[in-house]
């Protein structure tokens, strides 16, 4: 690309924001389809008979899988964050990431457990290049003081839900004549977004193009033979699972990956605070990161019943008959974010008039926020798992109020945390840092994936005991932090 070019493109705006933004917002808007559109079927799939083309599951392997790839497809960031902070630069990072996502829901598409099981694999590899390095291409849009960052953001989580809901209409809608050609459909989503980026990639100008810092030759080279040895070991693991040569036992996997999860952003930060050589200001603005990552951790930790719990209940407990249509249970995944669309330009529009008037809450005070709402959605499930305790099923406006109240909470959290991500990262961590965050998201799914299988159809009468705890938990996590949300604004500096 040429200076003339790259300069053309950090230069042009479009509604008053980089030019830029609306490449990332379609690439993004497709890969969520993608994502989406597949995860609404997933634990009903695993779940349902073979006879009827599922693969016959408990709720608790399910679920048990389901927070496996959840959390594998965002703990692959760390590292996709770090090929591009030394390797690749972002850009390059985004593109190859997206082939392989794409290569990973057609192989879904394919019959056979041997494929369901690859395609998975897929698609984790893909989305840790892909998700953590698309976000870190939004924040290079912007300079570090630019007032637009958070509404930028913000509108591009509009572009990830706008694909998302899409997704999970078409994909649902598709797995009702065959799960596969809802698999298939995902396929075609990111390959769309992948011809998208290609010929739209000129008006994102230099903004990762480059890595941050480039590797030595010999640094490239251990690199390199690492991820082939990380990504030739689990092929040959996933082979040898398939042939039967081992047992895995998926609800231990999960146990085990949790307390792996915790260790590694353990490991992390104590990286980044003994051989990162940050100054004074990074390392109090490290420490906001990580009080971030731990609340971010626990939120997704009960949101993320939304694929698994939550979607069961749609499908058994839940009356979805409208003039003799069926809803399909995925179309609740939907639910979501269609509700983001709705109310993230009112967030955006908000964040900016507040801090206009230097009445801005600062992200540790929104982050308490958005645990606190999200808890109040659990609420409203007690009263949903009472009624289905008495043996009755509900109307689908339960889950509405409450899928409402999760995307609340969300707004309040998830892009004001993307944003916090790129402006208090010391800049030659920011890859990685992107990571860290999507490592919480890992973290609070397998946390997720847990609760979810408590969750026993045989004994209803604890259901609405265990939607207290998760609201106990979310609620109190949230009161904790908005305790000490000045002191964290403080370690903050100057960053808004």
């Amino acid at each position: 690309m040429s200076h003339a070019v790259a300069a053309a493109g950090e230069r042009a705006e479009i509604f008053g924001h980089p030019r830029g933004l609306a490449t990332l917002f379609l690439t993004e808007m497709w890969e969520r389809f993608s994502y989406y559109g597949m995860r609404a079927l997933l634990v009903l799939f695993m779940v349902e008979q073979v006879e009827k083309g599922g693969l016959g599951y408990t709720d608790q392997t399910a679920t048990a899988i389901y927070g496996l790839y959840t959390a594998a497809a965002y703990l692959v960031c760390i590292p996709g964050g770090w090929i591009a902070d030394r390797l690749w630069g972002s850009q390059r990072a985004v593109w190859v990431g997206g082939i392989v996502i794409m290569c990973g829901h057609f192989v879904l598409a394919l019959q056979g457990v041997p494929t369901f099981f690859l395609g998975l694999l897929l698609v984790c590899l893909g989305t840790g290049l892909l998700k953590p390095n698309i976000s870190a291409v939004v924040g290079a849009l912007y300079g570090p003081t630019d007032a637009r960052r958070d509404a930028g953001f913000t509108l591009f989580y509009i572009g990830i839900n706008l694909g998302a809901a899409l997704g999970g209409v078409v994909c649902g809608w598709l797995a009702g004549f065959n799960w596969h050609y809802g698999f298939a459909a995902a396929g075609v989503g990111m390959l769309a977004g992948l011809i998208q980026f290609h010929f739209t990639r000129d008006s994102l100008g230099t903004a990762g193009l480059a890595p941050a810092t480039a590797a030595t030759p010999a640094l490239r080279r251990a690199a390199w033979s690492t991820v082939a040895l990380v990504v030739g070991a689990a092929l040959l693991l996933l082979m040898a699972a398939v042939r039967g040569w081992v047992v895995l036992d998926a609800i231990r996997l999960r146990d085990g990956a949790t307390w792996v999860l915790v260790l590694v952003t353990i490991a992390f930060f104590a990286y980044v605070f003994i051989a990162g050589r940050l100054t004074r200001d990074e390392t109090k603005r490290v420490i906001v990161i990580l009080a971030l990552v731990l609340a971010c951790a626990m939120f997704w930790a009960g949101f993320e019943q939304a694929g698994s719990s939550l979607s069961l209940f749609a499908e058994r407990f839940t009356l979805r008959d409208v003039a003799g249509f069926e809803v399909p249970a995925a179309w609740f995944q939907s639910l979501n974010p269609a509700f983001i669309i709705l109310l993230a330009p009112v967030y955006s529009a908000l964040w900016v008039w507040l801090a206009r008037r230097n009445l801005e809450p600062g992200a540790p005070m929104k982050f308490a926020l958005g645990l606190i709402i999200l808890g109040l959605g659990f609420v409203v499930m007690i009263g949903a798992a009472a009624l289905v305790a008495s043996g009755r099923q509900v109307l689908p406006t339960w889950l509405i109020f409450t899928y409402l109240l999760h995307t609340m909470g969300e707004l309040a959290l998830s892009p004001v945390g993307l944003s916090a991500m790129t402006k208090l990262a010391p800049q030659r961590f920011v890859g990685q840092m992107m990571g860290i965050w999507f490592m919480a998201n890992s973290l609070g799914y397998v946390i997720a994936s847990s609760i979810a299988g408590t969750f026993d159809t045989g004994n209803l009468g604890a259901w609405p005991g265990l939607y207290t705890q998760i609201v106990l938990t979310t609620v109190g996590t949230g009161l904790v932090l908005l305790v000490f949300s000045r002191p964290l604004r403080k370690l903050m500096g100057g960053v808004r």
